[in-house]
């Protein structure tokens, strides 16, 4: 069973860099054939499925991207497909970037849906102003299955997500076409995910600190919730109760408790310039001081809760204390640290 899928995926994938009619019938087979089958033989195709989202037409690829997708969150690997899904997911998302250009440069209007369908009259309207007005077409039109694809692969390849160069650049690319598709606002959000970094926590009032490694962390409800589990009401740690286990299991890697319980903030976190890291926002907002991220902790203004869970909920997050500073260790630290503002005035 395994070496005939494994056939028909090597024929589909052929069929859709050469855009040949048999992909239409080849894709339902190799998607009927995959259910049940197990993450190991999932694993050799997707190699393959690889090459032909890197090389197919984005039409065609497309489809590729999403069943792809769909494998790797039934347990395949997404070595050998992540990236090349990224990368033509940036590809569209730039030709995608061009054509709405194009369409509010010729009608002074919003361009079609990207759910919707090709068309000459699309292809007349942008053609005098795109180079290549089938292809931007296409990219359009292809643009929400790509995002969907990258979506997956981003939240579960932090090999993914640490490899990508110039972030900002592509987060932004991305970001601009969420009014158009709400995926690619997603795509942005992963983008600026960082993996493997350390941040220096320092507690105001104690004068110590930690060094903490961080990764997969979607936004800092997660980050403000993983260090008071790792550090409230521990050995060397702040004073306190810290959030129950499974309330930090389900910000780490689990299911989120039914009735998504409400979790408590115990502190203001702020950085080394004074200014409040909001828990709307990415660890990678934080700005650093020689080269080091620094997350202040101070007694909290008001008693914040919000309910727990991942915003991304295939992603798993690490949060692992390096180290405690005591502090001796951080006078140097402090004149680098300005006192914390209140935006509210409270």
């Amino acid at each position: 069973m395994s070496d005939t899928f494994l056939q028909r995926v090597d024929a589909m994938v052929r069929a859709a860099t050469a855009e040949d009619q048999a992909f239409s019938d080849l894709m339902p087979q190799v998607m009927n054939e995959s259910q049940g089958l197990p993450p190991v033989v999932l694993n050799l195709a997707t190699m393959k499925m690889g090459e032909g989202i890197a090389a197919a037409p984005p039409n065609l690829g497309c489809w590729l991207a999403i069943m792809a997708g769909a494998w790797v969150e039934n347990g395949a690997t997404a070595f050998g497909v992540d990236e090349p899904v990224l990368a033509r997911t940036i590809e569209v998302a730039t030709a995608s970037a061009e054509f709405a250009g194009a369409w509010r440069t010729a009608t002074g209007g919003t361009p079609p849906s990207p759910d919707g369908q090709p068309s000459q009259e699309i292809v007349d309207t942008v053609g005098p102003h795109l180079p290549d007005p089938v292809g931007a077409m296409m990219a359009w039109f292809s643009m929400e299955r790509f995002a969907l694809s990258a979506n997956t692969m981003l939240s579960r390849s932090p090999g993914l997500r640490a490899g990508v160069a110039d972030r900002e650049a592509k987060a932004a690319l991305t970001g601009g076409l969420a009014e158009h598709c709400e995926k690619m606002g997603w795509v942005a959000l992963l983008l600026r995910v960082i993996d493997g970094e350390r941040l220096l926590v320092l507690d105001r009032a104690s004068r110590q600190g930690w060094t903490v490694t961080i990764g997969g962390i979607g936004d800092n409800f997660q980050l403000h919730t993983l260090l008071a589990g790792a550090l409230q009401g521990r050995p060397g740690g702040m004073p306190g109760t810290p959030p129950a286990p499974e309330i930090v299991a389900c910000f780490l890697d689990a299911e989120t408790p039914p009735g998504r319980p409400i979790v408590t903030s115990p502190w203001n976190l702020v950085d080394a310039h004074g200014e409040w890291i909001y828990n709307e926002g990415v660890p990678a907002d934080i700005p650093a001081v020689n080269g080091t991220r620094v997350v202040v902790l101070d007694p909290p203004s008001y008693e914040r809760h919000f309910p727990a869970g991942r915003k991304h909920p295939m992603m798993t997050a690490a949060l692992s204390v390096d180290g405690m500073h005591y502090p001796e260790d951080l006078a140097g630290w402090w004149p680098h640290v300005a006192p914390a503002k209140n935006p509210v005035g409270a």
